[in-house]
């Protein structure tokens, strides 16, 4: 929850390859005071059912850039070998192939007062993020 001198943030991940939320997603939070500041990892969280991160740590008082982590490789490793299940003709060709994004890093800036909600949007091929509401 943001207060007058802190912001929030939120996040939550949409496999847009599937249509449905992303489960089991490690996803880390970090803040920094000015962008010459060093980042000050705060903890973090995994995702639900729901594609939802809904107990990621307060920022501190002071933060004006926070960066989220998402540890994506394992999801789409899973999602890749049931691929290679389904289509035995492409297993061989495949096998072993690493994930194209292991994780994606998103940092942006806040200001006190305000929460912030960012979505990301996965596929194994791209992704897209927004400030959401």
């Amino acid at each position: 929850m943001s207060t007058s001198t802190t912001a929030s943030v939120s996040t939550h991940i949409l496999d847009t390859s599937i249509g449905r939320p992303a489960e089991g997603v490690a996803v880390h939070l970090s803040a920094r005071s000015g962008r010459e500041a060093d980042w000050q990892a705060l903890g973090g969280s995994a995702t639900d059912a729901d594609g939802r991160c809904k107990d990621l740590p307060a920022l501190p008082e002071g933060t004006t850039h926070v960066r989220l982590v998402f540890e994506t490789e394992t999801y789409l490793a899973k999602k890749q070998a049931a691929a290679q299940q389904d289509a035995p003709a492409l297993r061989d060709s495949e096998n072993g192939r690493p994930v194209f994004f292991p994780e994606v890093t998103i940092a942006f800036a806040v200001v006190p007062g305000e929460h912030y909600h960012v979505p990301l949007l996965l596929n194994p091929f791209g992704y897209s993020v927004y400030r959401g509401s």
